[in-house]
């Protein structure tokens, strides 16, 4: 990826502008639940152990950083903080999941 993506926290969730142009707003809740860490995706199967039911419906992202130049790091209103999310992998889920709403 040539240049790094922006982030901002908005209302309603985590807004990324892409390098290419493109705003992509990813809901908080929906970006929680995609966390791929240790403590929410088994290690060894990748099976989902983190409970959708345990992830609070007003769930925000109280901040984050990037992690060096391929991925970003939030810190959850619910105290979780451990996943990064790849840029790689953000931009599919707003290329195949109509939760991810995009726009020019």
């Amino acid at each position: 990826m040539a240049s790094m993506p922006q982030f901002k926290l908005e209302a309603e969730g985590v807004a990324i502008l892409w390098p290419e142009g493109r705003i992509c707003l990813y809901p908080y809740r929906y970006l929680r639940l995609q966390c791929g860490c240790a403590a929410c995706v088994e290690e060894m199967t990748g099976r989902r152990v983190l409970v959708a039911a345990s992830v609070p419906e007003d769930i925000v992202a109280a901040d984050f950083l990037i992690v060096g130049r391929y991925a970003v790091q939030f810190l959850w209103s619910d105290g979780h903080s451990t996943g990064i999310y790849p840029f790689d992998n953000l931009l599919k889920l707003a290329e195949k999941d109509v939760a991810v709403k995009c726009g020019a």
